[in-house]
């Protein structure tokens, strides 16, 4: 009988978002709200529909397994050489790149935990050690949700190849400050590629929360991943990109690329969505506004919610994380649920938190759920 490495059968699978459809007829209602995937909720920008059109005529040939043009656009964007820049499918797809281009079996991945679910997953694929180091609080007083920088520093040994510091934070959306973070970045080894996963950085406000990409200068073991998915609008298209200060690095990691596995239609896309950068800002702003409303909007309920730097909140409801949001779907809001820890709820529509806002409302008032205050 022919089996998978223990490894892989081990795995959990992935849980996506549930479709907000499938749960409307379920619950025999028009319509769902959808929280769950940090998705934006804007149509795709006008120039992005225009370049797909375009592109859509040479979908019978492969892609550019180099994506040339693209890369290109990203090392003009951020002065860099080409050959810094790496684009894959999806930033998921780069951190499995990343893990494949840098651990051997034994060897250790640290990052922080709660996290990226996909780091510890990276780790028992390619037979490392998942080095999990707990989150703090992030003020006095707070909930469990900030890196605790001086730990991660403290586990990363000398069989340590690759370290996330994923910043800010998913699911939590706190973010570390710039002399933390450069005290780290100090302290690591050379033989330790430090990856600072960017995948919300647009959604920044906090002055003092670095630029990885000004951090990672003159930093040979250091990268910084983005991705078109969140701010930019592409979620369904599937395309990150991975920029490094040594381009042996970027190298290593192309070596791993499944090829052709960015597509023609997702290639043009992230070309024309960098050049309507002013949209994008706009978006982001309001997503921004949003953010600000609906966090005030629980903290006057009582919650206690940290200041996010994403495009979604935490609700640290610890082990009612579960219950609440099938409370919540049951009235047909989308959330993502961490056993044990909270739930994530993205940034929606003004309507779509409305709506969110009155669930929650609905649920603890029925005490379904007791949410800590």
């Amino acid at each position: 009988m022919v089996s998978a490495r223990p490894a892989v059968q081990q795995l959990p699978a992935y849980k996506p978002g549930r479709n907000p459809a499938d749960l409307a007829r379920e619950i025999g209602v028009a319509q769902a709200v959808k929280l769950a995937s940090n998705e934006v909720a804007f149509p795709p920008l006008p120039a992005v529909l225009e370049a797909l059109a375009a592109a859509a005529g040479e979908t019978h040939r492969y892609p550019d397994n180099g994506a040339v043009v693209l890369t290109a656009a990203l090392a003009e964007r951020y002065g860099v050489d080409p050959a810094q820049v790496v684009a894959g499918c999806g930033a998921v797809m780069l951190c499995q790149q990343l893990a494949q281009a840098f651990n051997d079996p034994g060897t250790g991945l640290a990052h922080a935990w709660r996290s990226f679910e996909i780091y510890p997953l990276l780790a028992r694929v390619a037979g490392a050690r998942s080095i999990q180091v707990p989150l703090v609080p992030g003020r006095p007083g707070g909930p469990v949700d900030t890196h605790d920088l001086e730990a991660l520093a403290a586990a990363v040994d000398d069989t340590t190849r690759l370290v996330f510091v994923c910043n800010p934070n998913n699911p939590t959306g706190t973010a570390v400050r710039r002399a933390a973070l450069e005290r780290f970045l100090d302290a690591a080894p050379e033989s330790a590629l430090v990856v600072l996963d960017e995948a919300y950085r647009e959604f920044v406000t906090d002055p003092d929360v670095p630029d990885g990409l000004e951090l990672m200068r003159g930093r040979p073991n250091v990268a910084v991943l983005r991705t078109f998915s969140k701010a930019w609008g592409l979620a369904g298209l599937r395309v990150g990109y991975l920029v490094a200060e040594d381009p042996a690095v970027a190298d290593a990691v192309r070596r791993t690329h499944v090829p052709f596995s960015v597509s023609t239609l997702a290639q043009a896309a992230a070309v024309a969505a960098l050049g309507s950068e002013d949209e994008v800002r706009r978006r982001v702003a309001a997503v921004v506004a949003e953010r600000a409303r609906l966090t005030a909007a629980l903290r006057e309920r009582g919650l206690d919610v940290s200041d996010s730097q994403a495009n979604f909140v935490w609700l640290a409801v610890g082990e009612d994380a579960a219950d609440l949001a099938a409370a919540l779907e049951a009235r047909a809001v989308i959330t993502r649920p961490y056993a044990g820890g909270g739930i994530r709820v993205t940034v929606g529509t003004p309507s779509e938190d409305d709506v969110f806002l009155a669930a929650l409302d609905a649920v603890r008032d029925g005490a379904r759920v007791t949410t800590p205050t």
